[in-house]
């Protein structure tokens, strides 16, 4: 058996003062002043110790950062003194869909590396708009032998980006008489991509590409994004040309281990040229998430190519739709219509575009992907705030160009740890030990939509309005 793939994690605290979700307030007046431990001392999160710069000021409530929310203060307090409110910048973090949640939790898993978990349990809705109407199965999670993030068995998350032949061909001595195309594996069903907005500074850029290297997966980049100080990480850079540039950037070509071209009618010819540069470069086909995104899937099976990367905006919608559908939907039309033509195993698909917490990753798969890129979740790893300040030629609040690579990739390698982390439980869950076994697993999962039209439909009838996750 092959060495189990670990990402080592460390403690990795943030440079500002975090937004915390929860301010404390104190009626200081009616302390008894006599206890021999003050709750705040016994807090088992330690998290008035972190929060010293506040305790001696009246000046503005206690923001509490990594609040697990348990209460133990505010019910084992014996003067009653304490009372829990939500600190209002929490409430302006973010965006309808990078909400402050969101952020949040991926600030504790990029400064912990740890699953984040919540004393007074899970109080969100429990179905929603786009993943939030998906369920996963749950029915191996009482097997004393599951793995989860325990090691007990080995579950494997590698994927292989690279095309694989539906039919083999032999010599009379038995020998592969087929050509055999290259073979590439990452060990994380994730691949980097440098967002569409932001503070991106060469610092920003240094961070990703470090942990990409380090943690053994890929980043797309264009070719004005690359720099001396990326030099180092070759092997892990995706370089994404189109059909008018790639003509200019053969280097790249040879020294890649895979690229990627925007997808053009007619792109078959620009792939074939690619080839003839780099044999063994792994080609990757930059599709935009909309309409007519299956039926351009269809044809490129025909050629050449490796990879099928589609992309949804940042919110994981349909492209140049009125009334886009979420990115679940698409990746199952997608998935479906490869099926249906058996041609499914011969592309990987990998999506982006709203993939904003490791059970989106998750789903993703079982919806029919093979991976996923993600962009904003680094960002917000490096402390973004999502406030979209730089939009509007604002200074950055966190001097995201000021970032260190080295913090800042020990950042996005925590975070990576505790998505892979979230990614086993799902699995060993499910008593599935391959990710890519997990590829197009609808029957591990339930969706609303479904559970409704069987239960209530022939009750009630279909909704008059649009439905949820649709």
């Amino acid at each position: 058996m092959p060495k189990k793939y670990h990402i080592p994690v460390e403690n990795t605290p943030p440079r500002f003062l975090v937004v915390g979700k929860y301010a404390t307030l104190e009626f200081r007046e009616d302390c008894a002043g006599s206890c021999r431990e003050c709750v705040k001392k016994k807090c088992v999160y330690d998290i008035f110790k972190e929060n010293q710069q506040h305790i001696s000021s009246m000046d503005e409530p206690e923001y509490l950062y990594t609040c697990m929310s348990c209460f133990r203060c505010v019910q084992e307090c014996t003067k009653g003194i304490f009372s829990r409110v939500i600190n209002p910048d929490y409430r302006s973090l973010g965006d309808d869909y990078w909400h402050a949640d969101i952020i949040s939790r991926t600030w504790y898993q990029a400064h912990t590396g740890k699953i984040p978990v919540s004393g007074a349990g899970y109080r969100g809705p429990f179905v929603g708009k786009g993943f939030d109407s998906m369920w996963t199965d749950m029915s191996e999670i009482v097997r004393p032998t599951r793995d989860g993030i325990h090691g007990r068995e080995y579950i494997n998350t590698s994927i292989e980006l690279s095309r694989r032949l539906t039919r083999l061909q032999f010599n009379e001595d038995m020998s592969i008489a087929s050509k055999l195309p290259p073979i590439m594996e990452i060990p994380l069903p994730l691949l980097f991509q440098l967002p569409d907005f932001g503070v991106l500074g060469q610092g920003v850029a240094e961070s990703i590409a470090r942990a990409a290297h380090r943690l053994g997966t890929l980043l797309f980049i264009r070719p004005e994004q690359y720099s001396d100080a990326l030099s180092a990480y070759t092997d892990s850079l995706i370089p994404c040309l189109t059909k008018d540039n790639y003509t200019e950037h053969p280097s790249l070509i040879k020294q890649s281990r895979m690229i990627e071209l925007e997808y053009k009618t007619g792109i078959g010819q620009e792939i074939s040229a690619v080839r003839a540069i780099n044999p063994d470069v792994i080609v990757s086909v930059g599709i935009p998430l909309n309409s007519r995104a299956a039926e351009r899937a269809v044809v490129l099976t025909q050629d050449d190519v490796d990879t099928l990367h589609f992309y949804a905006d940042n919110h994981g919608n349909e492209l140049g739709s009125d009334d886009p559908r979420f990115l679940k939907e698409m990746i199952r039309e997608i998935h479906l219509r490869l099926v249906k033509g058996l041609i499914r195993q011969k592309v990987k698909l990998i999506f982006s575009g709203g993939i904003a917490m490791a059970e989106h990753m998750a789903k993703s798969i079982i919806c029919g992907a093979d991976g996923a890129s993600i962009d904003i979740p680094l960002l917000i790893a490096l402390e973004c705030q999502v406030c979209y300040r730089c939009k509007k030629d604002q200074p950055c609040p966190v001097s995201l160009e000021e970032v260190e690579p080295e913090w800042g990739s020990k950042r996005i390698m925590n975070l990576m740890g505790a998505w892979r982390n979230q990614l086993l439980e799902v699995m060993g869950a499910m008593g599935i030990r391959e990710a890519r076994r997990l590829c197009g697993e609808v029957g591990r999962s339930m969706w609303f939509e479904d559970l409704e039209k069987e239960c209530f439909g022939p009750l009630f009838g279909e909704r008059k309005v649009k439905g949820l996750g649709c």
